[in-house]
Order: structure tokens, then sequence, then C-alpha cells
């Protein structure tokens, strides 16, 4: 009877740490939100790239699972600083399509190009995720699955919330966004 309830304590704990770290991974989701909406999002585009978000963070550490220890110690470094140099570049392209005026074409993240681009940016930290879970025993369906649903709620929150904001802000809100997603790409590089 005690080592069940030592086995059930244990799981909780696991599932407790995947919440967490599905919580931590999302935040890029939600910033990433945050811009797209303050530049003006339609409802449809919220769902597509909330959508496409959440699978990368599903796709991503499944990926790192597979791609095993080695590759852990090369790229798990790496890969957190191109998402963040690749938010710095998207954050910056912002501002400076929000400033120069319509006559600039903007980083559109309603193409498929740059919906991914988009999604890869906020999604290649849970690519070193997987790659640290895939070392441990963890039920990994359901931590992948976590991140991945929290990942898209997040999104969706962070969407919602700038494209409310957008309004109030005028020609500026996508000079906003892209701030929001150059600070987030600073903290990836500290």
């Amino acid at each position: 009877m005690l080592g069940m309830a030592a086995d059930a304590a244990a799981q909780a704990g696991q599932y407790l740490a995947f919440l967490v770290i599905a919580v931590a991974l999302g935040m890029d989701a939600f910033s990433l939100g945050l811009g797209i909406g303050m530049k003006g999002v339609r409802l449809l585009d919220v769902l597509k790239i909330s959508f496409v978000v959440g699978a990368f963070h599903v796709l991503m550490p499944l990926c790192g699972m597979f791609a095993g220890g080695y590759v852990s110690l090369l790229l798990g470094s790496v890969a957190i600083l191109c998402g963040g140099i690749l938010l710095i570049i998207l954050g910056t392209h912002m501002i400076y399509s929000s400033l120069r005026g319509d006559h600039i074409p903007a980083f559109d993240h309603q193409t498929l190009s740059g919906l991914l681009i988009f999604a890869l940016s906020v999604s290649v930290d849970s690519f070193s995720v997987g790659i640290s879970l895939g070392l441990f025993r963890a039920d990994m369906v359901a931590a992948v699955l976590l991140f991945g649903f929290v990942g898209g709620c997040m999104s969706v929150g962070g969407l919602l919330i700038g494209r409310r904001f957008s309004g109030m802000l005028g020609d500026y809100g996508g000079a906003v966004g892209g701030l929001i997603l150059i600070a987030f790409g600073i903290k990836f590089l500290w």
C-alpha cells in the first residue's frame, strides 16, 4: 500500500514538472502572440497560428527525444541561441516596417513560410527540452501533448491580448509588438 502511494506521488510530481516546463516553453508563444496581435490579426489567423505553434510544441520535443544525448551536448545551447536571434530579427523587422509605413512589406504571418518561421522561432527551445527528457524515463506522450496544448493556449492568449491593444496603439502596435519580440529574443541570449 505504501509503495502504491509513493508511485502515485512520483507520477503526480512528474506531471507537475511537465506542466511547469510547458508553461515556461509556452511563454515564448505568448510573447509571439502579443507581437503578432499588436500588428493586427484576424480571428481565423489566431486559430491557425495557435494550431501551428501547438503542433511545433509537440514535434520539436519529439525530434529532440529522438536526437539523443550527444546532440544535447552539441546543439542544446545553439538551438536556444538561434531562437533568440530569430526573435530579434523578426522584432526588428516588425519595428522597421511599422515605422516606415505601408510601402515597406512586413513579415507576413499569413503566408505559410511566415507562419512556419514564427512557430519555429518559439518552439526551438522545445527541442532542447525534448533531448533532456529523452535521457530520463518519463511519460513522453503526456509530456509532448501537454507542451502542445499549453503552447497553443498561450499563443491564443497572447494573440487575443495583442489584438485588443493594437487598436489602442494605432500604427505603432507593430513597433510595440516588435519590441516585445526583441525583449524575449534578448532573454534567450542571456
